[in-house]
């Protein structure tokens, strides 16, 4: 059964949230092995300038990468990442599970990944390019996820 990773920044809060996400992580359960490896974030400081920022995106990048599962193939979610439709996706997911057991999406924190970690990615993606909580995307990536797999089993999906 295909592995899939989820390292992503920061803990969730709200409860709507973690409600959707252990949702989907329970339909997820019939397609694949699901785990999630929640980083802390560094707090942003008030008077943020360039040199903070970056050091927060490469203390926060660096704690991603060394969380990286061996052999996994690695995608980052980037505003600068190619853009599927679920379609499209979905064929992504099935490539991948042909060739890999162990499929890695990164989701940074609030000011991003570093160009080290985006660079050692195998593939940057991109759901939109317009702005959320990285705490919503988790949820979006999990439907994706979900929908692929109904995609390529054939299966209806109305949600």
């Amino acid at each position: 059964m295909l592995k899939i990773n989820i390292i992503c920044v920061g803990k969730i809060k709200e409860t709507y949230l973690k409600d959707a996400i252990k949702e989907y992580s329970k339909r997820l359960s019939k397609y694949c092995t699901l785990a999630f490896i929640e980083l802390p974030d560094k707090s942003i400081p008030e008077k943020l300038n360039e040199t903070i920022e970056a050091q927060i995106k490469d203390y926060e990048s660096e704690e991603i990468l060394s969380h990286i599962p061996k052999n996994s193939y690695t995608i980052c979610l980037d505003l600068s990442g190619q853009s599927y439709s679920s379609e499209d996706f979905a064929d992504k997911i099935e490539n991948l599970q042909n060739i890999n057991s162990s499929i890695t999406f990164i989701i940074g924190g609030s000011l991003g990944l570093n160009e080290k970690l985006k660079n050692f990615c195998d593939e940057k993606i991109c759901f939109s390019k317009m702005t959320f909580p990285h705490q919503l995307i988790r949820v979006f990536l999990l439907e994706q996820i979900f929908r692929a797999f109904k995609i390529n089993n054939n299966e209806k999906y109305h949600h």
